[in-house]
């Protein structure tokens, strides 16, 4: 099975390749999508739905992990925060592909047993689970935790 996994955000999309079979993974690519602060809003939402509709042409994957968003306390970034989730969802969406959420606590539980992990434990469980993969950014290494959560949490769904 190969796992797109996605950490939406407006200014940074993290996104990850993994492949997984049984219990093995295999770390394929990974990067972020980068829209340009300066433009309008709808233009950020195209470089983000055109970045991921990109690598489902080029990776061609089976499935889609993508982080639920949390309610910030300011509603304009959690409004903000979906728009940007919305755009790489319908990326992928266009392409057939099925897509499975999950919430922050849920991906921290996938990768290392507890909820409410800290960001220096998913880290070192990603490098652990996927050594040839080198996260240059957080939003690239949150997309690896989200694709491998997937392969973790995929055995559960029916």
């Amino acid at each position: 099975m190969r796992v797109l996994g996605i950490d939406p955000g407006l200014l940074h999309t993290g996104w990850a390749i993994i492949d997984s079979r049984g219990n093995e993974r295999h770390y394929v690519a990974s990067g972020v999508i980068l829209p340009k602060k300066a433009v309008p809003l709808a233009e950020r939402l195209a470089t983000i739905f055109n970045g991921i509709s990109s690598l489902c042409d080029l990776y061609k994957p089976d499935v889609c992990s993508i982080e639920i968003i949390f309610v910030n306390e300011n509603p304009k970034t959690t409004l903000l925060l979906g728009h940007a989730r919305a755009a790489a969802m319908v990326g992928v969406s266009t392409h057939n592909i099925e897509i499975f959420e999950y919430e922050p606590n849920t991906i921290k539980k996938a990768l290392t047993g507890g909820g409410h992990a800290q960001k220096s434990a998913i880290d070192k469980m990603v490098r652990i689970l996927l050594p040839a993969a080198d996260p240059k950014t957080p939003d690239e290494g949150d997309a690896l935790a989200i694709a491998l959560t997937h392969t973790n949490m995929s055995k559960f769904i029916k």
